[in-house]
């Protein structure tokens, strides 16, 4: 495989089939369905059923509540500030949310919440980068690209598995 060749797969979620692409240095995209099917975006794209088997494998074990988070190989194409707050959304913990206001803030950029939610809306690793941890200010689930009902039901699915605190019980 050449260095800038591109391939896919294919993994059935609870959300609907999720289209990988991965370069050789990670997988560099995942896109949720539109009207439950896959969308090719790339002419000549190979199946490679191999390469991403490890990033399929994680996202079966997420989505079956046996995964918390995700350690594969990522190639994420973006600019510096995208990064930035990508690897801020990683840091959201499991089944909480902060607003897009907040972000800005944990990124010392207090205004640029417009900024944050653009990069948040590039965000091209999905569920592994969880965008979908972001709301409105109001408390209101804003805008995700796949959807308003995927993104309620990955909340309420992190939720379900999100590590509860221990309580002492006090006699």
């Amino acid at each position: 495989m050449r260095d800038d060749e591109l391939v896919y797969d294919i993994a059935q979620t609870p959300i609907g089939p999720l289209l990988l692409v991965a370069s050789t240095r990670g997988v560099r995209r995942i896109e949720f369905p539109r009207n439950g099917r896959v969308v090719m975006p790339d002419v000549g794209l190979c199946r490679d059923e191999a390469r991403l088997a490890d990033a399929v494998a994680q996202l079966h074990a997420y989505f079956a509540g046996e995964r918390l988070d995700f350690d594969f190989a990522r190639d994420a194409v973006g600019t510096p500030f995208q990064h930035d707050v990508w690897n801020a959304l990683r840091e959201i913990p499991l089944g909480e949310t902060v607003s897009y206001g907040e972000l800005a803030r944990r990124l010392g950029r207090p205004n640029a919440s417009r900024a944050v939610g653009a990069a948040n809306g590039a965000n091209p690793l999905p569920i592994v980068v969880p965008c979908h941890r972001v709301i409105g200010s109001n408390g209101n689930l804003t805008g995700f690209g796949g959807g308003l009902p995927t993104k309620r039901w990955l909340l309420d699915h992190e939720r379900r598995y999100a590590p509860r605190p221990a309580f002492a019980l006090v006699p």
